[in-house]
């Protein structure tokens, strides 16, 4: 009897199992949502960039990497807009970026799933849970939901820290479409 056969099996049992890594494709979008005085607005981020390593079968190895550009910040009204680039809000002179990190997967069932990160803005780092439906396919999309309170960021401060004015609970919202790395 040969061990050969044996022996090929076990090396490729034991090998590791790595994730499929993607790159953000155009058509990606990455939106927020909350409230001032009561009316409801929403604005947009463009310019994020998404990484992505994730297997379904093994979460594992799968992390998560999202850079997010503020000054592109937009709400359809360019005073709030001016505003949320300004000290009060994002300072985007001083912290011109976001970013989000997960190397935490959880299944919830079907193709939900919940990234657990870190979410750095304004010079702070906290953690954040971004649930998502994975949409599987040549050009697999991940669609999520996050909620992040501002204040814990310093986002809104002095006079905007007034949560009867801006609740501290911001929603959040992606859609990202994504194709293999190269």
């Amino acid at each position: 009897m040969s061990l050969k056969p044996l022996a090929v099996a076990l090396l490729f049992a034991a090998a590791p199992v790595y994730a499929a890594d993607y790159a953000q494709a155009p058509g990606s979008t990455l939106t927020f949502a909350t409230k001032y005085q009561g009316e409801v607005f929403s604005g947009r981020l463009p310019g994020f960039t998404t990484k992505l390593s994730f297997d379904p079968a093994n979460l594992t190895n799968s992390k998560l990497d999202v850079v997010i550009p503020l000054a592109g910040v937009s709400t359809a009204n360019a005073e709030r807009d001016d505003n949320l680039k300004g000290a009060d809000f994002f300072s985007i002179a001083k912290f011109p970026q976001a970013r989000f990190t997960a190397t935490k997967f959880r299944s919830l069932g079907g193709n939900n799933y919940a990234a657990d990160g870190s979410l750095s803005l304004r010079g702070v780092s906290k953690p954040v849970t971004l649930t998502f439906t994975w949409t599987p396919g040549a050009k697999p999309v991940l669609s999520g939901k996050a909620t992040v309170k501002r204040l814990d960021f310093g986002v809104g401060g002095g006079d905007w820290a007034d949560t009867s004015v801006i609740p501290n609970e911001v929603a959040v919202s992606t859609k990202v479409i994504l194709v293999p790395a190269k």
